[in-house]
């Protein structure tokens, strides 16, 4: 028979060293936003707001896109819409390859999801503090993707 104080502490040290390897002292941001039904409508933009005090350390800038694999194409573009504290916008376009040239699906995950992070932009200094807006759009000519189940950005501080 075991002790009941033995059958306590292996989930406590077990909750205690998933919290320790989680903390990521680098991220700055790091957020998903589901598509309904995974179903990206080209006038569907997911925006995200990142607060940034930070003017002199260098960051990494990250695209996050779950697929399912009942998307039919092998690569995804995007528009990166940003507007800065300061009012001006810019606008980028990004291809982010999702399957390879055999049609095998790259990225992260068990059965039909896939996890993806793509490096947009490395060591990139943001000049100006306050709250940036990013907004990522589809830009594959069709007006509904079927498969794609969420989109993120991630922004690092590089140490």
């Amino acid at each position: 028979m075991i002790p009941i104080k033995k059958i306590l502490v292996y989930p406590v040290i077990s909750l205690l060293l998933i919290s320790f390897y989680s903390c990521d002292p680098n991220r700055i941001f790091d957020e998903y936003k589901d598509i309904k039904n995974s179903v990206w409508k080209q006038t569907d933009i997911i925006k995200f707001n990142v607060d940034i005090e930070d003017t002199l350390t260098p960051h990494h800038f990250f695209i996050n896109v779950r697929n399912t694999s009942n998307y039919r194409f092998s690569n995804l573009y995007i528009f990166l819409n940003t507007e800065y504290p300061n009012g001006k916008i810019s606008r980028d376009t990004i291809n982010c390859l999702l399957a390879d040239d055999n049609g095998k699906w790259l990225g992260k995950g068990l059965g039909d999801i896939k996890d993806n992070q793509y490096l947009l932009k490395k060591g990139v200094r943001f000049r100006q503090k306050g709250t940036y807006s990013f907004g990522l759009e589809q830009a594959m000519r069709i007006d509904t993707l079927q498969g794609i189940k969420s989109m993120g950005i991630r922004i690092e501080k590089i140490k």
